[in-house]
Order: structure tokens, then sequence, then C-alpha cells
């Protein structure tokens, strides 16, 4: 590998080997997942539960619908950036959850948050008001280019809410027509969610296929291609283009500046509306408290989810006053959707996340990891690329990332696949030190061997 690379905070990183070169075998495999000692932070009382893994393991399978292709491990605690299991094993957590857990486990604010409003009121719908909901929402529209928010309890129904906002915008801006523009246009490698209509703006087939037909009017182009998408909004027939602004399930992929920028001037020229997907890459994740201020491109509406409450179920549309101007009464809504318990947590979230400090060490560190993983992985013929910006960071592979996501557990470090599953995610907590960083990267280090005698991809 050159000792040119230059290591941009959105480009991506390639590594082109002349040279192919294997890294000896270890005995990863060996490795021995940490058992902290007496003296450790390890919280309390975790062998209280008799019941062992394997046995939760074959209940789960009577029980539950078999929906997820579970690790076979069960957590029982967590602190910080560790998970304990049943047996007390400790775990150097780089999934945070799939993105969620931003402060860690146990975040000692969060939990105040949590328990003080707890024991005051947890819920009363949205046939009522409640301060917590109020304040979340100025906090969320202080903070970015919105007016109006509206909450959900997750990402696929905020993208939900956003289709139904984008179709009936079109239908107040264009009221005198049979037909006003109700198409959409979504990119390769994004994931909008699995519910119906988040669904049809999901571009893998093998997400959509046993459950067509889905909404009709959707339109796939390849993430980055100005020409097609300029092309086909101006045809007139576009409510809302639907774009994450780096793609997360995908595969950890940023979109350019430009690509973004022809997208909200094409918009703006046929009056569609542009919405920008953070689910995953936003709230301080990119280092940014929104991924799309990286690159000063502002949409119509953002849908926002994972890490907003620490942990416990809330989602959220940021939209502009032109469009919420367009939602009346009854148009939409939820029972559960920003109750004071969700709300008091994600006013604790979003207040230690959105401090320009803790942003800006999300940053460094960001840079940190990317640069420590390009100088211990970057020599291994199966790593082809670095990618991401601050702490969402994708590894590609030419193999299966499965036998080092198994291996890396097995040595006590949770990471995630994306992309095509050639794709390891690296999402950790925000809160993370470098020194748990630069663990992480000896311990994939030690474990790259389990990809040898893999078939290339």
């Amino acid at each position: 590998m050159s000792s040119s690379i230059h290591l941009s905070s959105i480009n991506p990183i390639s590594f082109r080997h002349s040279n192919r070169q294997v890294l000896s075998p270890l005995a990863c495999h060996n490795v021995d997942v940490r058992e902290p000692d007496s003296g450790s932070s390890k919280p309390p009382a975790l062998r209280q539960n008799a019941q062992s893994a394997k046995e939760t393991i074959e209940e789960e399978k009577r029980v539950l619908v078999g929906t997820y292709a579970r690790a076979p491990v069960v957590f029982a605690s967590g602190k910080g950036c560790k998970l304990y299991d049943v047996e007390g094993r400790e775990y150097l957590d780089l999934s945070s959850g799939i993105a969620v857990n931003a402060l860690g486990h146990g975040d000692p604010d969060w939990l105040r948050a949590l328990t003080e409003q707890a024991n005051t009121l947890t819920h009363v719908s949205n046939i009522y008001y409640s301060v917590p909901q109020v304040e979340l929402a100025k906090r969320l529209v202080a903070s970015s280019f919105a007016d109006r928010v509206f909450f959900t309890n997750s990402g696929t129904e905020a993208n939900e809410a956003a289709i139904k906002f984008a179709r009936k915008f079109q239908r107040s801006l264009h009221p005198s027509e049979e037909q006003p523009p109700v198409e959409f246009i979504a990119f390769s490698n994004c994931f909008h969610g699995r519910t119906m209509g988040a669904l049809a703006l999901t571009s893998k087939e093998h997400y959509r296929i046993p459950f067509e037909p889905v909404m009709p009017g959707v339109s796939f182009l390849e993430y980055g291609d100005t020409q097609a998408a300029t092309k086909l909004i101006s045809s007139g027939k576009i409510a809302a283009v639907f774009v994450e602004p780096i793609q997360g399930e995908g595969g950890i992929y940023s979109a350019t500046k430009e690509f973004l920028k022809a997208l909200r001037t094409a918009c703006d020229s046929a009056g569609a509306l542009l919405v920008f997907d953070e689910v995953q890459c936003g709230l301080g994740r990119a280092g940014y408290l929104w991924a799309h201020e990286a690159y000063g491109i502002y949409p119509d509406m953002m849908t926002l989810a994972k890490p907003l409450a620490g942990g416990l179920p809330i989602g959220a549309v940021l939209t502009s006053e032109r469009v919420a101007g367009s939602i009346n009464f009854g148009d939409h809504g939820s029972t559960f959707a920003g109750n004071p318990l969700v709300c008091s947590a994600a006013i604790a979230v979003l207040d230690k996340i959105s401090k320009p400090g803790f942003l800006a060490s999300v940053s460094k560190k960001g840079k940190y990891f990317k640069e420590l993983l390009v100088k211990k992985l970057g020599g291994n013929a199966h790593v082809k690329e670095v990618r991401g910006l601050g702490l969402i960071i994708g590894i590609e592979l030419d193999v299966s990332a499965s036998p080092l996501v198994d291996t890396c557990r097995q040595s006590g470090l949770l990471i995630l696949t994306a992309g095509k599953g050639n794709v390891v995610r690296l999402v950790p907590p925000l809160v993370i030190s470098e020194q748990e960083l630069d663990t992480a990267a000896e311990v994939l280090l030690d474990c790259l061997p389990a990809l040898d005698g893999i078939e290339l991809k």
C-alpha cells in the first residue's frame, strides 16, 4: 500500500494489491474472551439468573417468530462501551445496538432523566399535551433546518410519515390536478425500513420480493448518478427524493457534495421534496450533529431514529414549515410516539451529543480510528477499502465478512456487517475512548486470518 494515500474524512481509502500480501495465521480462535478481575468495573450480580445461554437460545426458538438470525450470545448487562453475557464474559461493543447506544450503556445522565420521568409520568398519548415532548421538539428545531417535528417510534415509521407528508404536500401544491406528483426516487444500496412504504423505498430485492406488491411508483437510481436523478426529477412526476447522506446498511458509502447539491437544485426546480434519511448517520455519528452539515446542503424533511433516545424506541420527522403547513388534524398519528418517558431520555441524549466539544471529539476519534485501521489492516490482501466519516466506518473486504465477525465476537469484540455482506461496519458508542479503539484494532488484526481460505467475491 502506498504511503502517500490521503486520508480524507469523506473519501474512501483504497488498497490496490499488485503483490497480494497475506498475513501469517494467528491463533485467533484461541484468544480468550476477557474475564474481568475482581477489581474491574464489571456490573455485579451477572450470574443471578441461573438460566444458561443455551437454555435461553432454545426457549427463544420455541416462543418467538423466527425473523432474526441471532449470534449465539445472551447479554445480561452493559456499562460504558462494554457488554457482559450471562456467563460474565466481557465484550467491547462496536455495534452499539446497530448504531443506537450513542452514549454507551448505562450513561448516568440518561439513567437519571429516565428514572426521574418514570417516577413522574410515562405515557398519556397524543390526545393530550406533555412538557417533555414539546421541550424535545424545541431543541430539535433550534439545532436544525427544521420548523416542525413529528414523532414516531422508529426509523421505518419516520420514513412512512415522510412518504405521507410528501404526497399530502403535493396534493396541496397542485389542488386542481387530478394526478399530482406521487412517485418517489431512491438509490442503489439504500435502506429505509421494513414496513410497506419504507420497504418500497429499499433497494435490496430480497427484502421486497416476499411481500410484493409493495407501494408502486418508486424508481431506483444509482447512488451518485446526478444526470439520471436530475432527468427523472425534472419529469414532474416525483413527489420526493429519499437519500441517505451516508449509507449505513448499504455499505458505508458517502454521497458527494456535488450529488446532493444537484438533487437540491433539481428538486427546487421541479417542486419535488428532498428527504434526508439520517436514521443511522445522523445525531453526531458522522462528527456533525446532522450528517448533511458536512456538505452544506439542507433538505425539506429529515428522518431520525436510532440514537435519539439512547436505546428507547423513538423516531422523528423534521420538516420545514412549507411542508408542515399541508398537514391537518388526523392526517397521521401514533398512540405511543413522543411519550414523556422516551422524550425525557432523548433530551438527555441530545443535550450531550449537540455540544460542540462532544462533536469535535467524535471527529477526532473517527480520524484516529480510520488512520489506525489503515495502518494495521491495510497490508492485508482481503482489505479493499476503509471508508466513512466520524464513527461510522466501513472496511470493505473481497470476501464475506461473516467469519471475521464471528471470530471477533469469540475474541470479545462486537462488530457488524453491511453492504452485500462483505463490509465490516463499525459504529461504536460515540463516547468510546482511543484506548478502546486501539483494542478493537488489535483484535481485528489478530482475527483477520479467519478470512483466509474463504472464496473471493
